[in-house]
């Protein structure tokens, strides 16, 4: 059975950019920050793109962000959410659809160049990223 690593999800409404070349400079380690195309795929980020994706690795420590979603605004409470993360497609597709039951999926399973990824606010009114890494 693979590991589920948990970490958090930032929604900084504009400056997850700004924010997470902070945490590099203070954590160290591999900073990937993506953007979307025209066609609202996904491609690595240039400055002064907004960052749909991002993802800090250092020392065990990780953090994952992004500038948010105009469709669901982030308010006061809810600009933290969990990421759940493994390779283990069937377990973490399970997890998303137990997750989701009873709660709102924003986003549903989608392939990223990461791997799959998907959003939802659970009944208990928590946020959760799934992320099914490419094995």
């Amino acid at each position: 059975m693979t590991q589920i690593h948990l970490a958090p999800y930032i929604n900084f409404q504009g400056q997850a950019r700004e924010a997470m070349e902070h945490y590099q400079k203070v954590l160290g380690g591999k900073l990937e920050m993506f953007a979307s195309d025209e066609r609202g795929q996904p491609k690595p980020a240039a400055q002064g793109d907004s960052i749909m994706y991002a993802r800090l690795e250092a020392e065990g420590v990780v953090i994952v962000a992004s500038d948010g979603n105009p469709k669901y605004p982030a308010k006061v409470g809810e600009h933290i959410g969990l990421s759940l993360r493994a390779s283990d497609r069937a377990r973490l597709t399970k997890a998303f659809d137990r997750l989701a039951d009873g709660g709102q999926v924003k986003m549903p399973l989608t392939d990223q160049p990461w791997g799959t990824s998907g959003w939802l606010t659970d009944r208990f009114g928590i946020n959760w990223n799934i992320d099914i890494e490419k094995s």
